[in-house]
């Protein structure tokens, strides 16, 4: 099946932010927050600005299924 964004989804409740949050915060785009929410990829270089960002591991972010 491959991974999800469910772990990254709670971190963002757990911190009282919303993905317009992310997205501005990080210098993400559109497109990118869109494919989170779709479960489709995202680069490596995304995943680690994320893991920086919230100062954790990348299965705080992502989970396979």
């Amino acid at each position: 099946m491959g991974f999800n964004y469910k772990p990254l989804w709670m971190l963002l409740i757990e911190r009282d932010m919303k993905k317009e949050d992310l997205k501005i915060q990080l210098g993400l785009s559109s497109a990118t927050i869109a494919r989170m929410g779709k479960n489709e990829y995202i680069s490596f270089e995304v995943l680690d600005k994320l893991c920086d960002h919230f100062g954790v591991q990348p299965n705080r972010i992502i989970e396979h299924i």
